[in-house]
């Protein structure tokens, strides 16, 4: 009698329980079964075991349903256990089917677990959004033109989202720091700031031929210049600044040949010291080999000193 009592008890028990459950999702079952979604209790109770809210996913299901897209429960749980955002996946690929973009769930919610916003990817491709560069409303992308004025840029990039490299592709900030290279390669390759005041479009015709979006989630639809400013003359301070330094060079040069004077000038006045010195010593060695020589007898002693020369002709005469 008692383990009758007690089986009877654990009927009664699972019973309730089961009841309990079965009437929590019966009034939901019956939501999806008048929407078309064919989800049983039992596929509910197995989400619930899973650890997954099966109002929620199956909320998302008929969405999809309603919307007109084929989605299988397994999918949906799959990406909410993969931990994916549900709900943005969701949206996304509604809207995408409504624009008549042929997006398959399961890229959008690879998208989605990539860590991208595919809300913004999907709206971005049905209505490209506008970029500002630079960001920063109170600056300019400075460049050099070829006569050496310097000019600042500011342009508008109309983008959309380039679903195909989404995944993996660089985005936003990249391609605002390629479109600045680009602003200023397309001034540095103007003969004079003349041509990219007269014609803007110059810019934008670079940027475009020059394919900067590649590598990137976007793809670059326009690019408008929304302002040019001349900042300054740039080539005229750097010839200004050559020019000093020039004059510097020369008068370096100038000192050091004023220098290399001034020093070979003081070597001559050593070597007429040098050589008067020489001459010095020169005279006054000869008083001493004159009185050698003599002493010698190398010199011979005239008696008659006045026959010398003319007179000594004379004298010969009379002899």
């Amino acid at each position: 009698m008692p383990i009758l009592t007690l089986f009877f008890i654990i009927f009664i028990v699972l019973s309730v329980a089961f009841l309990i459950v079965f009437f929590n999702y019966f009034l939901f079952w019956l939501q999806a079964f008048s929407s078309g979604v064919r989800l049983s209790v039992f596929q509910m109770i197995g989400m619930r075991l899973r650890g997954l809210n099966p109002i929620v996913v199956g909320s998302h299901l008929i969405m999809l349903t309603k919307a007109g897209l084929s989605i299988e429960s397994e999918e949906l749980e799959a990406h909410a256990l993969s931990g994916g955002n549900l709900k943005a996946v969701s949206d996304a690929a509604i809207a995408a089917n409504k624009a008549g973009l042929n997006y398959q769930f399961s890229r959008l919610a690879a998208i989605d677990l990539a860590g991208r916003d595919v809300i913004d990817g999907v709206q971005t491709t049905v209505e490209p959004k506008v970029l500002v560069c630079p960001k920063d409303k109170s600056t300019m992308i400075k460049g050099v033109t070829g006569d050496g004025i310097r000019l600042g840029v500011k342009v508008r990039i109309t983008v959309r989202t380039n679903f195909e490299k989404l995944i993996g592709g660089a985005n936003e900030e990249t391609v605002i720091a390629r479109v600045g290279e680009g602003i200023i390669a397309a001034i540095g390759n103007a003969e004079s700031h003349k041509h990219i005041l007269e014609k803007p479009e110059l810019i934008s015709r670079y940027i475009l031929d020059h394919a900067l979006d590649r590598g990137t989630s976007f793809e670059i639809v326009s690019v408008d210049v929304a302002d040019i400013e001349v900042i300054d003359n740039i080539g005229a301070r750097l010839r200004d600044a050559q020019a000093v330094a020039d004059k510097q060079v020369a008068q370096a040069k100038a000192e050091m040949r004023r220098v290399q004077a001034v020093a070979k000038e003081k070597e001559m006045r050593a070597k007429v010291v040098e050589m008067t010195s020489q001459l010095v010593f020169a005279r006054s060695e000869l008083p001493k080999a004159v009185a050698i020589s003599y002493y010698e007898g190398n010199i011979w002693k005239n008696q008659n000193p006045v026959k010398n020369g003319f007179n000594r002709r004379l004298w010969d005469f009379f002899e």
